[in-house]
């Protein structure tokens, strides 16, 4: 499934365009760094539409944990750069931003009445299941979005979307037709499976470095920053009962049991405390961080350190401030990392570099065996598959994967969907594993099979091909410009 999703990310972010406004509790993900100048308030720009920072790191958040959620917490930094999730994460804003330059163009806009009307349809605001505009306030305070920057995301994609419902696609009777028949042709076939894990290669430093000379580029180094830092521990206070009971009966919604019933003052006196406690930590970390800007720190300690992506003592939330500073702008506000805040100062960052040889030799072999093993595999196939012996199946359609014995059905599907398309009688297909399966067409006959449900199968293709086709237009008519390194 892996490496089907990086050989297809590209159309992935078709799929997915419309962004969700989703609650990111994990908070954002920093990287790399970025051209200022006269463009310091953008990441990107499309046509008269700007991609700012802001967006930029929510994007990648919320495709990073979609990935997450869609290999069940089994997805981590070196996957999201395996799949070139950074460059998707801007992909994804140019999509939106050259559709709502079409937008523009038409002049279309959001009423308010619209944009409330949706709000009112998100469930996490009701309570008694009626809309209330405390919960409303206090959710989006949770997760750290003010009601200004929400609205504007939901009016954002309520405009892609009512751009969009103004360019239908249909699917017409003749279509129908074609599919049903396309998928009613059955195929007696001759077939054999040539696995890539059966082939064997020599991985000497006499073989690895050429190829890795050639394309030493694509092994950098990570950028890393050099920081001093210093910490503002946890402060433990006493509070009397008047500054809890404020406190509580300004916040009591927050203080819910499993039931979600709020829970009183003195079932919830522990976890005021501890909030208690944090602003007051924060409070502190902020005047330190004053002083420390000022050059008038005094009786703390000043540590030093140098962080990266993959190595990063300090979590998402603190790489995310770090790669936003600049030698103009040294220092970060607090950033609380575990219960304490931690504030950094910027002293160089070290630029991306091609790694050695020995260092990027993991990498290398890995990519070099693959890329070998598919072209012998491949060279095999050319050689066999006139004339090579297999098992006979019977008739078959292309959803009739398990009927592939020697395959697995993920594999099977693979090659039967591939299968359909060809032309020739006789020939091979290679599957995304790199393994390759010879086939001969023995027989063909049509099958009365009824595929009432082929509509939305239709209707799924010509949407996307719609989609692309749009983006193609639309590239060819906005310029984008990128302002942000290395995507």
């Amino acid at each position: 499934m892996i490496t089907w999703m990086q050989r297809h990310k590209k159309y992935l972010i078709v799929t997915i365009w419309i962004s969700t406004i989703a609650f990111v509790g994990a908070g954002f993900v920093g990287w790399g760094q970025y051209s200022y100048g006269d463009k310091a308030g953008a990441v990107a720009k499309v046509g008269s539409v700007e991609i700012t920072m802001g967006e930029l790191q929510k994007s990648y958040s919320n495709l990073y944990n979609q990935y997450s959620q869609m290999f069940q917490g089994e997805f981590d930094e070196e996957k999201a750069k395996s799949f070139g999730l950074k460059s998707q994460a801007l992909q994804y804003l140019t999509q939106q931003a050259l559709v709502l330059n079409l937008a523009k163009s038409y002049n279309l806009r959001v009423s308010d009445a619209e944009l409330l009307a949706e709000i009112k349809t998100q469930d996490y605001f009701f309570k008694d299941d009626v809309f209330d505009k405390e919960i409303y306030r206090q959710v989006l305070q949770r997760n750290n979005l003010s009601i200004k920057e929400y609205e504007a995301d939901v009016k954002k994609d309520l405009l892609i979307k009512k751009t969009l419902s103004l360019l239908p696609v249909e699917v017409k009777a003749r279509e129908e037709n074609i599919l049903t028949t396309a998928m009613n042709i059955a195929d007696k076939i001759e077939y054999k499976m040539l696995d890539i894990n059966q082939i064997s290669i020599e991985t000497s430093d006499a073989l690895l470095k050429p190829f890795w000379e050639k394309i030493k580029s694509n092994f950098m180094t990570e950028v890393s920053y050099d920081l001093k830092f210093i910490k503002q521990p946890k402060v433990s206070l006493e509070y009397d009962d008047a500054t809890i009971n404020e406190y509580y009966n300004d916040n009591k919604l927050k203080f819910k049991d499993e039931d979600d019933k709020i829970l009183s003052v003195e079932e919830a006196k522990e976890k005021i405390i501890q909030e208690l406690d944090a602003k007051e930590t924060k409070k502190e970390a902020l005047r330190a961080y004053i002083a420390y800007k000022k050059g008038e720190l005094e009786g703390i300690e000043i540590n030093s350190v140098t962080i990266s992506q993959s190595n990063n003592p300090f979590g998402k939330d603190a790489i995310d401030a770090v790669s936003n500073l600049t030698p103009l702008s040294p220092f970060s506000k607090p950033v609380m990392v575990g219960d304490e805040y931690l504030t950094f100062e910027l002293l160089k960052v070290n630029q991306s570099v091609p790694k050695s040889y020995e260092d990027a030799k993991s990498e290398v072999l890995t990519m070099y065996v693959d890329q070998e093993k598919r072209a012998r595999l491949l060279e095999l196939a050319k050689n066999s598959f006139s004339t090579f012996k297999g098992k006979i199946t019977d008739f078959i359609t292309v959803n009739d994967s398990n009927k592939l014995t020697e395959l697995s059905e993920s594999e099977a599907s693979e090659f039967l969907n591939t299968l359909v398309a060809k032309e020739s009688k006789k020939g091979y297909i290679t599957l995304e594993s790199g393994s390759v399966v010879m086939y001969n067409i023995l027989e063909q006959k049509l099958l009365n099979n009824d595929n009432s449900d082929q509509n939305n199968v239709i209707g799924r293709l010509k949407s996307t091909m719609f989609n692309e086709g749009l983006m193609k237009n639309l590239q060819s008519k906005y310029k984008t410009e990128i302002f942000i390194e290395g995507l």
